[in-house]
C-alpha cells in the first residue's frame, strides 16, 4: 500500500474542481465492470475527469493505469500502437505488435485509459473487445464525444456543470458554492490571486455560467477574462456576440451545446489583441510545441520573433492553452483539443493553413534529417549531442505523426519519405518497426512515389524495419532494389548502408558467402570514404559471421576493432549493439571473462540510452556467465531483474531465455521439480511465440536414465507447460527465493516432503502455490526468538544489517554492486518473511539480536 503508485498519467496544469457526484458515480462503476465509456461534448470535461478517476483508482490495479491519448490515431495498428507506449510494451521481432499487446496483458491487471475515441471508434471498438476477451483482469476507461460500445461495459454521459436543484421554500444556495461558480473563480484567481466578486458580481458569474451551458473549458476561458474584462462587461458583451444576427438560430430553433463552446471561443477569440489571434490560429499546426518551436514556425513580418513569448504567456493566462511539462529544459505547451480545432478553422479561414503547415513540414524535416545525420555521423561528438536529437524527436513525434498523415492524405509522397528515411533509426532505436513499416509501405504506394527522389532511401530503410521484424525475404529484395537505385544515383551514403543492411540480413538467413562478399565491398567502400560509422557496422558484420563459422577468434579481433572505431567517436548505441554481439559470441565459445565484461558494459551503455529490452537480456547474460563461474548468489540476482523486465516488456523469447537459465541453475541445487516446471513453461512460450521447440523434459534430456526418475521429470515439465507466463515467473520468483536458502532450510510446500500425519502436497497444491494463489512464501517464525541468520540468506542478511544503518536501496545497491530493483526486491522478501511493513521493523529485529549497529 505504501509503494508509489505505477501510472504515466499527465500531471493536470489546473486544479480539478467540482464534480463530487459524477467522481463517485464513475469510480463505483470502474469497480464494478470492465470497461466505462465517459461520453460527452468536447470541452465538457471528459479527459479531466477521467484523469482524475485513475488517479483515483491506482490501489485498484497493482500492475499500473496507463493513460493513452488516441487523437490522432486512425488505424487499428496505431491504436495498439499508443498502448504498447503507454504501457512500456516493445514490440516482438517477428510477431504482430497486436499480438505482443495481447500476450503482454494477458494476466495483468491493469487500467487502460483511452482517450479522445470518437473519430476510431470502430478501432477502439476491435482492439477493446479483444483486450476484454484475452485479459481477464484488464479494465478499460474510454472517452469518447459518440458512443463506444463493449461487451459488458457502460457508457456515461457526462453532465454539463449546472445549479443545484432548489426545494420548494427553501433558501437559495450560496452561488459561491455552486460547482459551475467555483470553476470560474478558480480560473479567475489563477489569472489574478486577488481577484473577489461581489455578490451582485457572483449573480452576473452565475449568468455566465449558464450562457456557457455549463461547459466547463468555456467556464474557464471565461473566467480567465473576468480580472481583465470584469464580471458584468463581461457578461454584456457576451449577451451581445449571442444575440448577433449572423449567430442567432432560426425560429424555434435553440442553440445545442456542441455549438455553444465554439461561440464562447469566438467571442473571446475576436477580443483578443490582434497579434494574440494571429498566434493562436498559427500555433493550431502543432500537437505540442516549445518556444523555439514557436518561433521558427510562427513568427514572421506580422508577427515578430522577439514577442511570440509574451503571447504564449497571454494565451496560457486566458486558459487557451496549456503547460504539458518539461523537456530538455524547454517548457512545453499545447492547445485543449477543442480550441486548437477552433483555431485551426480560423486558419483555414484566413487562408494561412497550407503556407504554415508548409513550414512546420519543413522544420520538422530539419529536425528529423539532423537527427539522422548525428546518429550516423562519423564526426567525433559527446554522445549526449548524438542522444538530444533523438529525444528531441520523441517530444515532437506527434506532430510528426500527423505530418506523415498530411503528406499521405494529400498524395505528397517525397516530403512524407524524408521523414520516413530520417526516423528510421527512431523507429529502430525505439523497436517500432512496424508503424515505420506502415507510414513507408503507404506512402510507397502513393503514385507519385515512383518518381519521388527519396525512393531509393527510402527502399533501404523500408527493408532495415524488414530485417528487424525477421521478414528477411522482404528486406532482402527491397535492400537490392534499393541498392541498385542507389548506385544508378551516385548516393554512396546509402550505397554503404544498403550493403551492409544486406550483408546482416544474408547472416541471418545462413548465407554466408553471399554475405562475406557484401561485407568485403562495405568495408573497402566505408575505409575509403572515412565512414566509420557504417565500418564499424560492417566489422560488426563480419565478426558475426566468422563467428558463425567457428572462427571465435577472428570474431573477437573484428568486434574490438569495431568497439575502438565507435568509442573513437563516442557512439553508445552502436557500442552497445557491438558489446552485446561479442558477449554473446563469448559466451558461446566459453570465454566468459570476456562475455562477462562485455555484457557489463553494454549494461551500463543500455541504461545510458533506455533501452529496456537489450537491458533486460544483458542482465540474463551477465546471471547465465555468473552461474557458469560459480556465482548462484549473483545469478539469480542478475537473471531475476532480466525475468522481470523482459515479462514487463511483453518480451516472450526473452522471458522464456530467463526462466530456462533459472531451471538450470536451480536444477543443480537439487530443485528439480520446479526446475523441470520453469523449463515446461518456457517451451510452451516458444511454441505461443511460434520458436522454434523441443520435446520434454528440454533442457534436461540426458539427465536420467532410470525410466521411472525420467517420468517424473517429464510429469512436472508437462506441468510447467501448462502455466501462464504470469504464474510461470511468479513461479520462477519463489524458486530462486528457495534456492537461496540452505537445503535444509527450504520450503516443504514444493517439495512433495511428508507433512505431518504423512500427507504429501497434492499436484493441485503445487500448482496454486506456483501461481501466488496458495502461497504466503513466508515462514511460520517469531521475530521475538527468531535470529536474522536463523531464517535469512545471506544476501538477504547483508541487506538487513544495511538497512538497520539506515542505508536506502540505491546506497545498498551500490555497496553490493546490485541493481536498486533487486535490492528493493530482497527487503521485500525479509518483509514478507518475517511479516514486517517497514523497513523500520527489520532495524529493531536486527538490533535486539544483537547483530545491528548497537551491538558493538
Amino acid at each position: 500500500m505504501t509503494a508509489p503508485a505505477r501510472h504515466n498519467l499527465p500531471r493536470p496544469g489546473t486544479a480539478f474542481v467540482g464534480r463530487e457526484p459524477d467522481l463517485s458515480d464513475l469510480l463505483r462503476l470502474l469497480g464494478s465492470t470492465r470497461s466505462v465509456t465517459i461520453r460527452g461534448a468536447d470541452g465538457i470535461g471528459k479527459t479531466r475527469l477521467a484523469l482524475r478517476v485513475a488517479e483515483q483508482s491506482t490501489v485498484s490495479f497493482p500492475d499500473g493505469v496507463w493513460f493513452a491519448d488516441l487523437t490522432d490515431v486512425r488505424t487499428v495498428l496505431e491504436v495498439y500502437a499508443r498502448v504498447a507506449d503507454a504501457v512500456g510494451i516493445v514490440e516482438e521481432p517477428g510477431a504482430p505488435l497486436a499480438t505482443t499487446v495481447v500476450e503482454a496483458l494477458r494476466d495483468r491487471r491493469l487500467l487502460l485509459v483511452l482517450d479522445s475515441c470518437e473519430h476510431v471508434v470502430d478501432e477502439v471498438t476491435e482492439v477493446g473487445e479483444t483486450l476484454l476477451a484475452a485479459c481477464a483482469s484488464v479494465s478499460l476507461l474510454l472517452t469518447s464525444e459518440q458512443v463506444v460500445r463493449l461487451s459488458g461495459g457502460t457508457v456515461w454521459m457526462v453532465p454539463p456543470m449546472s445549479q443545484p436543484a432548489v426545494a420548494r421554500n427553501a433558501p437559495l444556495p450560496d452561488p459561491a458554492t455552486t460547482e459551475p461558480v467555483r470553476l470560474f473563480l478558480d480560473r479567475a484567481r489563477a489569472r489574478d490571486p486577488h481577484f473577489e466578486a461581489s455578490p451582485q458580481e457572483l449573480e452576473a458569474v452565475t449568468a455566465l455560467c449558464d450562457l456557457a451551458g455549463g461547459m466547463p473549458l468555456g467556464i474557464e476561458v471565461l473566467g480567465a477574462q473576468a480580472p481583465e474584462t470584469g464580471v458584468e462587461a463581461l457578461l454584456q458583451g457576451l449577451r451581445t456576440h449571442l444575440a448577433s444576427p449572423e449567430l442567432s438560430p432560426g425560429p424555434g430553433q435553440a442553440v445545442s451545446r456542441n455549438q455553444v463552446l465554439p461561440l464562447i471561443l469566438d467571442h473571446v477569440y475576436r477580443n483578443l489583441p490582434e497579434a494574440e489571434r494571429v498566434l493562436l490560429r498559427r500555433l493550431a499546426v502543432f500537437r505540442g510545441w516549445d518556444l523555439e518551436l514557436a518561433e521558427q514556425v510562427c513568427a514572421d513580418e506580422s508577427l515578430p520573433e522577439s514577442e511570440v513569448l509574451d503571447l504564449i504567456t497571454s494565451l496560457l493566462n486566458r486558459s487557451l492553452a496549456t503547460v504539458t511539462g518539461e523537456f530538455q529544459g524547454r517548457v512545453r505547451y499545447r492547445l485543449p483539443e477543442a480550441v486548437r480545432v477552433f483555431a485551426e478553422e480560423r486558419l483555414i479561414a484566413e487562408g494561412e493553413a497550407e503556407t504554415f503547415q508548409d513550414r512546420l513540414l519543413e522544420r520538422m524535416l530539419a529536425l528529423v534529417e539532423d537527427l539522422s545525420r548525428k546518429l550516423e555521423s562519423s564526426r567525433a561528438m559527446p554522445w549526449s549531442e548524438r542522444d538530444a536529437g533523438r529525444q528531441r524527436v520523441i517530444a515532437e513525434y506527434d506532430t510528426l505523426r500527423c505530418l506523415l498523415r498530411r503528406s499521405h492524405m494529400r498524395g505528397a509522397a517525397e516530403p512524407g519519405l524524408r521523414l520516413c528515411v530520417s526516423l528510421v533509426s527512431h523507429w529502430v532505436s525505439l523497436h517500432t518497426p512496424s508503424e515505420g513499416a506502415h507510414w513507408m509501405d503507404r506512402l510507397l504506394a502513393l503514385e507519385e512515389s515512383d518518381k519521388a527522389p527519396s525512393r531509393a532511401r527510402a527502399l533501404v530503410g523500408r527493408a532495415q524495419l524488414a530485417r528487424i521484424t525477421r521478414d528477411h525475404e522482404l528486406a532482402l529484395s527491397l535492400g537490392e532494389e534499393g541498392l541498385r537505385l542507389c548506385r544508378k544515383a551516385g548516393d554512396e551514403v546509402f550505397v554503404r548502408a544498403a550493403l551492409n543492411l544486406l550483408a546482416l540480413t544474408e547472416v541471418r538467413m545462413h548465407r554466408g558467402e553471399h554475405a562475406s562478399v557484401r561485407v568485403e565491398e562495405a568495408l573497402r567502400l566505408c575505409r575509403e570514404a572515412a565512414d566509420v560509422w557504417n565500418e564499424a557496422i560492417a566489422l560488426g558484420t563480419r565478426a558475426a559471421l566468422v563467428a558463425r563459422q567457428g572462427d571465435y577468434s577472428s570474431a573477437d579481433q573484428h568486434y574490438t576493432t569495431a568497439l575502438t572505431l565507435l568509442r573513437g567517436i563516442d557512439h553508445r548505441w552502436g557500442m552497445g549493439v557491438v558489446l552485446i554481439g561479442q558477449a554473446r559470441a563469448a559466451e558461446v565459445n566459453g570465454d566468459l571473462m570476456t562475455a562477462d565484461r562485455c555484457y557489463r558494459e553494454a549494461l551500463d551503455t543500455q541504461r545510458l540510452i533506455g533501452a529496456a529490452a537489450e537491458e533486460a537480456r544483458c542482465l540474463a547474460g551477465i546471471g547465465r556467465v555468473a552461474h557458469a563461474q560459480g556465482s548462484p548468489s549473483q545469478a539469480y540476482d542478475y537473471l531475476s531483474e532480466g525475468l522481470r523486465l523482459s515479462n514487463q516488456g511483453g518480451q516472450r523469447a526473452d522471458v522464456a531465455r530467463a526462466l530456462v537459465s533459472i531451471a538450470k541453475a536451480v536444477f543443480e541445487e537439487g530443485l528439480r521439480e520446479p526446475a523441470c516446471r520453469l523449463a515446461g513453461a518456457a517451451t510452451a512460450l516458444r511454441d505461443r511465440a511460434g520458436l522454434p521447440t523441443q520435446d520434454a523434459p528440454w533442457p534436461f534430456l540426458n539427465v536420467e536414465k532410470v525410466r521411472r526418475r525420467r517420468r517424473h521429470l517429464v510429469n512436472w515439465w508437462e506441468q510447467g507447460y501448462l502455466l501462464g507466463q504470469t504464474e510461470a515467473v511468479s513461479e520462477a520468483e519463489w524458486v530462486v527465493t528457495e534456492a537461496r536458502r540452505p537445503p535444509d532450510r527450504r520450503s516443504r510446500e514444493r517439495s512433495g516432503t511428508p507433512r505431518k500425519g504423512g500427507e504429501r502436497e497434492t499436484t493441485s497444491q503445487s500448482t496454486r502455490s506456483a501461481s501466488g494463489r496458495g502461497r504466503t512464501g513466508a515462514l511460520a517464525v517469531s521475530p521475538g526468538t527468531t535470529a536474522p541468520q536463523d531464517v535469512l540468506t545471506k544476501r538477504e542478511l547483508e541487506i538487513a544489517l544495511l538497512v538497520s544503518t539506515g542505508k536506502s536501496n540505491p546506497e545498498i545497491a551500490r555497496k553490493l554492486f546490485i541493481t536498486p530493483s533487486t535490492a528493493a526486491r530482497h527487503v521485500a522478501n525479509i518483509n514478507r518473511k518475517m511479516g514486517f511493513r517497514s523497513r523500520e521493523q527489520i532495524t529493531a529485529w536486527v538490533i535486539e539480536h544483537g547483530t545491528g549497529p548497537r551491538s558493538g
